[in-house]
Formats: structure tokens, C-alpha cells, sequence
């Protein structure tokens, strides 16, 4: 059985994951796209938008690669409300997503599966964090389980001690509000300690093991 991964989650100098006024305009949140600057120049982003070239970036790739299976937040998915973006909306990322696995939401909306290209098949669990973690283990076999977010779900498994190594990408952003990663989680106390530290250009790398 692999690990639970969170990897490449980017958080703000003052431990924001997403801004203020999430929406379908803005699904990062205000100023929540600058959490995500390191992330846009490397080869691993530009190939998921279908383009050439990009920096070679370790930790890009380990953020993508390993995986076989991947749990999401409602909001990871579409935008807030119980009608999906309307009725043809699946996912942020148009027909071909990046997960090429099989890739679980948690929502309080139940929806059938829907069958991606490049071997994404979304799946719509509104049992809870531990129904949607046994299934996707389940579809990773031998593979790490990736949580992908947002900042509310990766808060969700921490709390319940099932994530085993978390990579955080920390942006020189100040967001003042939004989505608080740690606030009133003790991350010691949870068995956490700090395995790496990288520094770059861009974003330091800090990476959590338990």
C-alpha cells in the first residue's frame, strides 16, 4: 500500500491556501493565483495546458507523479453550489484533465461518474473523507494516494492523521485573508516535524513527514 501525499500545495508567507471571494471568476481567490507563481514557468504545468518548454522542476514533478488515485474538494472540481457550474460542467481542466487517474470529490452532491480523457474518471463520494480515502486506495493499489485539495479538504485529513507527507510550496505572498491552512491545527502535537526545507527563487520548499 503506498503513502497519502499532499505535494505542491502552495500556501502564502502568511499560511493562506486560496484568497478571499473564491468564485468561478476567481476560483483561486483574490490574489490566490500569485501562491502558484513557481509553478507556471516549470515543464510540469506547461505540459498540462498542452504546451512546450518550461524549467525542469523536482518538486513540480513530484507533484504529479506517482500517483494512483487523487481525493479533491468540492471546489477542486467547480464552483460552489449544487448545480455544477450548470449541466455540461466537468472540471476545471476541459475534456483531457492532468489526474490520468481515477480521481474522487468529496461533495454533498451526488452525481454519477464521469469518463475523462487520458484515463480520468471522476467519481462523486458523499459518504465522507474516509469513504472517499478507502476508495481511492483501493483504485491506487500499490500507488500513493494524492489529496489534491483545496485547503478545506488536505485541513480535513490532517486532522484525522491520514496524511503521511506533506510538500508545501511557501509563495513570498501576503494574501491577509482567505483559506487559513493551520490555524488551530497543532501539527506537532499530530505527530508532524519538518523532513526538508529548499529554498528557490520562487518558493521554499518545506516538506512535512510523520
Amino acid at each position: 500500500m503506498g503513502k497519502v501525499c499532499v505535494r505542491g500545495f502552495a500556501v502564502s508567507i502568511d499560511g493562506f491556501g486560496a484568497g478571499p471571494d473564491q468564485g468561478l471568476e476567481q476560483p483561486m481567490g483574490k490574489g490566490g493565483q500569485a501562491l502558484h507563481e513557481w509553478f507556471y514557468p516549470t515543464r510540469t504545468f506547461r505540459e498540462m495546458i498542452g504546451q512546450e518548454g518550461g524549467t525542469d522542476d523536482p518538486f513540480a514533478r513530484a507533484a504529479g507523479e506517482g500517483f494512483g488515485a487523487f481525493i479533491l474538494g468540492r471546489n477542486m472540481f467547480g464552483p460552489a453550489g449544487d448545480d455544477w457550474g450548470g449541466p455540461d460542467w466537468k472540471g476545471w481542466w476541459g475534456d483531457d484533465p492532468p489526474y490520468h487517474a481515477p480521481t474522487f470529490i468529496l461533495t454533498h452532491h451526488p452525481r454519477p461518474p464521469i469518463e475523462m480523457q487520458g484515463g480520468t474518471t471522476f467519481h462523486f463520494v458523499t459518504e465522507g473523507i474516509e469513504a472517499a480515502l478507502e476508495q481511492a486506495r483501493a483504485a491506487a493499489g500499490a500507488l500513493d494516494v494524492k489529496i489534491g485539495g483545496g485547503v478545506s479538504t488536505v485541513r480535513q485529513y490532517l486532522l484525522a492523521g491520514a496524511i503521511d507527507e506533506l510538500h508545501l510550496a511557501v509563495s513570498p505572498v501576503l494574501l491577509g485573508r482567505g483559506e487559513s491552512l493551520f490555524a488551530g491545527i497543532d501539527l506537532p502535537g499530530l505527530g508532524y516535524r519538518v523532513a526538508q526545507v529548499t529554498p528557490t527563487a520562487l518558493a521554499t520548499h518545506v516538506v512535512l513527514t510523520r
